[in-house]
């Protein structure tokens, strides 16, 4: 039993011998070894490629400021951006392919051909393309991505060696790609302010907070605003008749916090000035003071469509902070002023007379019965129950809050005990008068309770 395993153990190693073995002489060796070195250079070249195109404008500023040699050498490189690509695709093809030649060359020499094709084949397609793209692709891009300003340093020489030795190829496929660009054009990329926005979301760059990021969505969609988007509501405007006495205008001017006041003749569509309380103070005490008198003319009217931006710019120009928005019929809408304008880039802006935070009364009465405010936007309303933020767009038309909604789905004022069925939820109006909805209350319904009920 012994020699017979013996045997056996000898014949496969004969095997072995024939197959493998058999092979592995001195060319083998030498060939291996240049394998190597060539998926490293693969390796460089690859790594290359993804340093120099992902120097973000803070390396490339960098570089400027210190102005060594390397450092003039990678942005003189970067100054033909199509010429340094066309150099590195050129340089990676020529040794992945001595790569593959060679590649066939060694499995050749190791095994017999004849009596294994199929392994050979495996050999060359599965092992030489897993052993090429991870170590000559995806761990050097990895490590180039980590540190392009290191390895961008490590190969610019190198590159621009490669450079002058493919230097008539790059000038072919440059000029070749400059043909088809000019056959076809170049289709123009309209990004509209959304898409910035998106993309503004979801980058990953740890250097952006949470709060640059608000800033940055602010700005990339701050062209595209309205006054009317932004502006305090006609309804939500504190104003002063100009039929007060002194003393209601002083406990006005303490309730409501702000600086500048709007001042009106009878109703809110006839603004006649404004009232800075700093040109207030300094006769507070003068009970016989005509305090009409020190409103500041003319009232600057803004239409609803008009862009923020614009009024920004008009802000400036005259040197003020408040304007009165109207529609198209000169009634006013409401008022916007400089801080809302800010707030669409910063975020909201607190002082000591905010109410931190926004406050919008709510009750919950059951799992799925609550009562709200009218004034309650649509947006906080969805959160609050869990609610999709699309659910009301095809309903809502141009209304922000609950009782704009209501008012939508009604077509009018609704009266008080009103009720209002939109798929799942019931509203019912518990609070209303002649001009408005004041509070409302929702039932969220289970349709399959429902069903059941009227079988």
């Amino acid at each position: 039993m012994e020699d017979a395993d013996t045997d056996s153990y000898i014949s496969g190693l004969n095997i072995l011998s024939e197959y493998f073995l058999s092979g592995f002489g001195t060319d083998t060796i030498i060939g291996l070894i240049i394998l190597i070195i060539l998926i490293f250079f693969s390796g460089l070249v690859s790594g290359s490629e993804t340093a120099f195109f992902s120097l973000s404008p803070a390396d490339i500023e960098s570089l400027k400021l210190r102005s060594g040699k390397k450092d003039k050498a990678i942005l003189s490189l970067l100054s033909k951006p199509k010429k340094l690509l066309a150099t590195i695709l050129i340089s990676n093809n020529f040794i992945n392919v001595s790569i593959v030649i060679l590649s066939t060359y060694i499995v050749a020499n190791l095994f017999n051909v004849g009596a294994n094709d199929i392994l050979i084949f495996l050999i060359q397609v599965v092992v030489v393309t897993s052993v090429l793209l991870i170590f000559g692709e995806i761990i050097p891009k990895i490590m180039a991505n980590k540190e392009p300003v290191a390895v961008a340093n490590l190969m610019v020489y190198n590159l621009k060696f490669l450079i002058w030795l493919f230097k008539p190829l790059s000038e072919l496929l440059v000029s070749s790609t400059s043909v088809i660009d000019k056959r076809f054009g170049r289709k123009s990329h309209n990004i509209s302010m959304s898409d910035l926005s998106d993309a503004i979301e979801i980058t990953s760059d740890r250097s952006v907070t949470d709060e640059e990021k608000l800033i940055l969505k602010g700005i990339a969609t701050f062209g595209e605003k309205e006054a009317s988007e932004i502006m305090v509501s006609r309804v939500n405007v504190t104003a002063i008749d100009k039929s007060m006495s002194l003393e209601d205008v002083k406990e006005t001017v303490l309730k409501s916090g702000f600086s500048r006041i709007p001042v009106f003749d009878e109703t809110l569509d006839n603004i006649m000035g404004v009232l800075y309380i700093k040109d207030l103070l300094p006769y507070a005490n003068n009970s016989s003071l005509a305090w009409i008198n020190l409103i500041r003319k003319p009232v600057f009217f803004v239409p609803e469509n008009k862009r923020i931006n614009d009024l920004l710019q008009e802000f400036r120009q005259k040197k003020i902070h408040l304007a009165i928005v109207v529609d198209e019929y000169g009634g006013t809408s409401g008022i916007i002023t400089l801080e809302d304008i800010i707030e669409e880039i910063v975020g909201e802006i607190s002082d000591e007379f905010d109410v931190e935070p926004l406050q919008f009364k709510y009750d919950k009465l059951s799992e799925n019965r609550f009562v709200f405010e009218a004034k309650t936007p649509i947006v906080d309303f969805c959160k609050i129950l869990q609610l999709d933020d699309e659910k009301f767009d095809e309903v809502k038309g141009e209304s922000d809050s609950l009782g704009g909604l209501i008012l939508e789905l009604q077509g009018k004022i609704p009266k008080q005990g009103s009720i209002i069925d939109f798929e799942n939820m019931r509203f019912e109006v518990i609070d209303a008068d002649i001009r408005k909805i004041n509070r409302i209350k929702i039932e969220i319904i289970d349709k399959e309770i429902e069903k059941d009920t009227d079988l």
